[in-house]
């Protein structure tokens, strides 16, 4: 069995305490380290926010503490009770898009890395609507597989990211079922992305959730997601002294877009909002991986 998939099945007899110990002094250790992933998070916020010498190590340090709440968040989650999971998600926007969610059929969602994706789908599945979305396949296959029935387990529908095959199965559910599609876009897996204007810089992105929203004829959604701190009552119901605000961002409608290339320019139209998002809270983005920046 792999090592990693052995680490997930023991962490639920672990204390919670023991699980944010372990995983913030790995987290610090691979920042003072300077390890590769550390390094590529340091690079990646650079660019964002054009931070450099102590200012930049000091944020790379909260963007490392905060990957570290990630992933011990994720490991707590199959053990976290459904009052706790609504104390610590905050949403903003939800008013001004309810009325596309009641539609028949949904719409498209799209996201960045950015704060706790998996306890924000956990939420929207218990108080707003069921979630679809997709899952890297990764190897090993058990390793995949316990991911996928980890996030099946808090409500979601998962499907394996396989090219074309993967667009058609997301194009039926999107037309057919009411459910959110949400997809984590700031990071293009396909090699056939588009290139954005994002924080100045040119930055290739995937093209799925716009061109999902163009053919299913439904709305696409923003949303820009962030820790915060949370205190008394609240911070008693969490069991955390962190929570998660999810905020949706003005609902993109396809026929509200012309031209030639309209995926391309509503891509660019969610890309403002999210880049936007993350260079207002760029501690808790965690692109600790290679981005997709063109080079000029």
């Amino acid at each position: 069995m792999n090592t990693f998939v052995v680490a997930w099945r023991v962490s639920r007899r672990v204390p919670v305490s023991a699980i944010r110990a372990t995983a913030w002094l790995i987290a610090m250790y691979g920042w003072v380290r300077n390890v590769k992933p550390a390094r590529r998070l340091e690079q990646n916020l650079h660019r964002v926010t054009g931070l450099e010498g102590r200012e930049l190590r000091r944020l790379s340090r909260r963007g490392m503490a905060s990957a570290a709440r990630y992933y011990s968040e994720v490991l707590e989650l199959p053990r976290m009770k459904g009052e706790a999971i609504d104390a610590r998600v905050r949403v903003e926007g939800l008013d001004d898009i309810e009325w596309i969610l009641e539609r028949e059929h949904g719409a498209v969602a799209v996201l960045g890395h950015s704060g706790n994706w998996d306890l924000i789908g956990a939420y929207a599945c218990r108080n707003i609507i069921k979630i679809t979305s997709v899952a890297e396949v990764l190897e090993p296959r058990e390793v995949y597989d316990e991911f996928v029935a980890f996030r099946e387990n808090l409500g979601m529908q998962i499907l394996g990211h396989e090219g074309g095959a993967t667009f058609r199965q997301l194009l039926r559910i999107a037309m057919s079922e009411h459910t959110l599609v949400c997809l984590l876009s700031d990071r293009d897996l396909s090699g056939n992305g588009v290139t954005v204007s994002m924080w100045g810089q040119q930055v290739r992105v995937a093209r799925g959730p716009a061109a999902l929203a163009h053919a299913a004829h439904t709305a696409l959604l923003p949303v820009s997601v962030h820790y915060e701190r949370l205190s008394r009552a609240r911070r008693r119901a969490a069991k955390s002294r962190w929570g998660i605000v999810m905020t949706f961002g003005e609902p993109l409608l396809p026929e509200d877009f012309t031209g030639s290339d309209k995926v391309g320019t509503m891509t660019q139209a969610w890309v403002d909002p999210v880049s936007r998002g993350i260079a207002e809270h760029p501690e808790d983005w965690h692109m600790l991986q290679r981005f997709g920046w063109v080079e000029v």
